[in-house]
């Protein structure tokens, strides 16, 4: 067997799904089914059920892809370590975080420092951030919600209340304070499940024994507050938009519930090498908002 083996069956395991992992790959499908095929013949065993065009990794497949997985996880970090080994600026890092417009300053920063690091962002909710440091897609992952899981790392950056905004012609807008019982029926703007906006609604609903009625989900933090300005509903934003100038205008409330608040964490794994591009994203990130809050 050889490496470009692994990796195919790797996406492949991944996917469970031949004709999407060819398409990340990049390969032709009949390809990909016969180099999995003669990787199944060397080993002696199955790696997949086969049910029609369906597939699904198997005993012996999920026992092999642990090895695999740590195999060419060793190998990324061992090119990691090299191009640290040349020079920081000659390395990458990758980071997933709920709202790219979190990173926007703490990355300019760093790319000022270090402007030849290659840089790939992505945005993802907490359970794909989740699968992303588990199968070392990203070195480093800044959420607003906890993300549990064996060998994570979890530093707190930032602390922040989460605020009520309403329409400015909305009955509410005069008060400066609300319970969740009076939201009870009231239209929300929030995100789709996964990203911390909704979980946080979803957890101070329910805690109140009531269910929060939403007109419109987006991942979008901007067009949740243009949303809510032109009077499609309500919605949860963080204190950092009310204090920011920019954006349409709405009115701001207190919400009288505990822990109506944003905790924003660093995140990365801690059994594997950690480029030196990673670890100083994470200082200056660490640094950025120690000093802004």
């Amino acid at each position: 067997m050889d490496l470009l083996q692994l990796s195919y069956f790797q996406t492949v395991a991944r996917h469970e799904h031949i004709s999407r992992a060819a398409e990340e790959l990049r390969v032709a499908q009949p390809s990909l089914s016969r180099t999995i095929a003669r990787l199944e013949t060397e080993l002696g065993v199955p790696l997949f059920d086969r049910t029609g065009r369906r597939i699904r990794l198997n005993r012996f497949g999920a026992l092999f892809l642990a090895r695999v997985d740590r195999a060419l996880g060793e190998l990324e970090d061992a090119r990691r370590e090299l191009a640290d080994a040349a020079g920081l600026d000659l390395g990458s890092v990758s980071i997933a975080a709920e709202n790219l417009q979190t990173l926007s300053d703490p990355l300019a920063a760093f790319l000022r420092d270090h402007p030849g690091v290659n840089v790939r962002l992505s945005q993802s909710s907490a359970p794909v951030m989740l699968r992303q440091l588990a199968a070392g897609e990203v070195d480093v992952c800044v959420a607003s919600q906890p993300l549990r899981g064996p060998h994570l790392r979890s530093v707190e950056i930032l602390r922040e209340d989460v605020l009520l905004a309403v329409p400015t012609h909305h009955p509410l807008a005069s008060r400066s304070q609300v319970d969740i019982p009076a939201l009870a029926g009231e239209p929300f703007v929030t995100t789709r499940p996964g990203y911390w906006q909704r979980s946080l609604m979803d957890r101070l609903f329910a805690d109140a024994g009531l269910e929060p009625t939403i007109a419109c989900e987006s991942d979008d933090p901007t067009a949740i507050r243009s949303l809510i300005s032109a009077g499609l509903g309500i919605g949860l934003l963080p204190a950092v938009a009310y204090e920011s100038a920019a954006g349409p205008y709405v009115a701001w409330l207190r919400v009288d519930a505990p822990d109506c608040h944003r905790v924003l964490r660093l995140v990365h794994r801690d059994d594997g090498y950690l480029s030196a591009a990673a670890r100083r994203f994470r200082d200056v990130a660490t640094e950025h908002f120690r000093t802004a809050s």
